[in-house]
C-alpha cells in the first residue's frame, strides 16, 4: 500500500565531514549533529531547511473509556477540540511560540462536532467498540482511516509542508496504545499500562486487567499490525499510523509526540522498516512503558520534560531543536572559512 525508500547513506561521510569542520570541538553538538545527518539523508546534503512545518492533532474517542480507565469522560475529547478551534490549549500556545502550523481532525469523537471552522472530518465511527470485548473497529475502517490520512498528508505535501508533527486526543487512547504495545513488542501488559492522565491505584489496576482481557479475547488475531490496530487501535492511532506511512513515502521528516504517536509509529515500523529512517522522535514522555517502547525502536527522543499531555506538546517544543540542527549545518562558519586553527 505504501512504497517508502531506504535513505541512502552514501553522502553519510561527507556530511559529517562537514559537520567536524565546523568551528566547534568534534561531537561538540552531541545530538543535534546525529539529527543533522539524519535531516540530510532525508531533504539533501546541500541546504538543510524546514518549510512550512505542521501540526497535525487526531481526536477519537475509546470504547474502553466507559469502563473507568480515565479522570475524565469521554465528552472531554469534543470539549478539547473545541479548546484547540479556539485556540486556548497547550498545543496552541505552542505551535505559536514556535511558528507550527495547526489543524485538528475529527477521527471518530462520540459526537459529530457540527458547525465549527478549523475541524477536519475524517471520521470513521462514533468512537471504537470496546477492545477488551470486542475488536475496535473493521479491517475496512483500518484501510479507510490509511486512505484519509494519506489524502491529509498530500495536502499538505503539495503546499510545500516537508515535516509534519503528530498529535492526538482521545479520554482512553493510553489504554488501547498500552494494549498495541504489548502485542507487537510481546511483552506483559505490566509493563505497558500506566496512568495516563493521574488515575489513582485502584483505577490503574482496573485498566490493567482490561487490556490483559483485550489481549486475550484478541489473542488469535493479533497477527499483523493492521489486525492489531482493528482489534485493539484509536480511530486517531489508525490515522497517525497513515499519515506516517504516506509522510515517509513522500520523504518527509515526522516528529513523533509521546506516548500515543509512539504506538503509531511502532505499528508503522512493522508495516514497513523503511519508515524509521523519516522519524524525529521528540521526547521521551512520563507514560509508563514510552522508555522501553523507544529503545525497541532505537530511539533516542530529544527532550525529556517529564511531560505526559499529548496534544502534540512535546513534538512542538523539539521543534526549535530540529531548526537548530539544520542552521548549524547550513550557518555555521568551519575551521577555513573563519581562520580560527583546528581543536581536533
Amino acid at each position: 500500500m505504501f512504497n517508502i525508500e531506504s535513505l541512502s547513506r552514501d553522502n553519510d561521510e561527507l556530511v559529517q565531514q562537514k559537520i567536524d569542520n565546523k568551528t566547534k570541538p568534534l561531537g561538540a553538538l552531541g545530538q543535534l549533529e546525529a539529527l543533522a545527518v539524519q535531516m540530510a539523508r532525508v531533504i539533501g546534503r546541500d541546504k538543510l531547511e524546514v518549510t512550512r512545518p505542521m501540526m497535525l492533532v487526531f481526536a477519537g474517542d475509546h470504547g474502553i473509556a466507559s469502563s473507568g480507565v480515565s479522570i475524565a469522560p469521554s465528552e472531554v475529547t469534543a470539549q478539547m477540540v473545541r479548546n484547540f478551534v479556539s485556540g486556548g490549549a497547550a498545543i496552541n500556545v505552542f505551535c505559536r511560540q514556535v511558528g507550527l502550523g495547526f489543524e485538528v481532525i475529527d477521527c471518530g469523537i462520540l459526537e459529530p462536532i457540527d458547525g465549527i471552522e478549523g475541524v477536519i472530518n475524517q471520521r470513521l465511527g462514533s468512537g471504537t467498540g470496546p477492545i477488551h470485548k470486542r475488536a475496535a473497529m473493521t479491517l475496512g475502517a483500518v484501510h479507510q482511516g490509511f486512505t484519509m490520512a494519506t489524502e491529509l498528508v498530500e495536502r499538505h505535501h503539495k503546499a510545500g509542508t516537508n515535516l509534519i508533527a503528530l498529535g492526538e486526543m482521545g479520554i482512553g487512547n493510553t489504554s488501547s496504545a498500552a494494549a498495541i504495545m504489548a502485542a507487537v513488542m510481546e511483552v506483559k501488559p505490566a509493563v505497558c499500562v500506566g496512568r495516563g492522565t493521574g488515575v489513582d491505584a485502584a483505577t490503574l489496576k482496573r485498566k490493567q486487567m482490561l487490556v490483559e482481557q483485550a489481549l486475550l479475547t484478541h489473542l488469535s488475531e493479533l497477527d499483523s499490525p493492521e489486525n492489531i490496530l482493528a482489534c485493539l487501535g484509536g480511530f486517531e492511532i489508525v490515522q497517525m499510523t497513515g499519515a506516517i506511512l504516506a509522510a515517509a513515502e513522500r520523504k518527509m521528516l515526522v516528529v513523533i509526540d509521546g506516548f500515543i504517536a509512539s504506538a503509531a509509529a511502532l505499528l508503522a515500523t512493522e508495516m514497513n522498516a523503511n519508515v524509521r529512517d523519516y522519524l524525529i522522535f521528540a521526547h521521551e514522555s512520563d507514560e509508563k512503558g514510552h522508555k522501553l517502547m523507544l529503545s525497541h525502536m532505537n530511539a533516542i527522543p530529544l527532550l525529556n520534560l517529564g511531560l505526559r499531555l499529548g496534544e502534540g506538546t512535546g513534538a512542538a517544543l523539539a521543534l526549535p531543536l530540529i531548526q537548530a540542527a539544520a542552521n548549524f549545518y547550513n550557518e555555521m562558519a568551519s575551521f577555513e572559512e573563519a581562520k580560527v586553527e583546528s581543536v581536533v
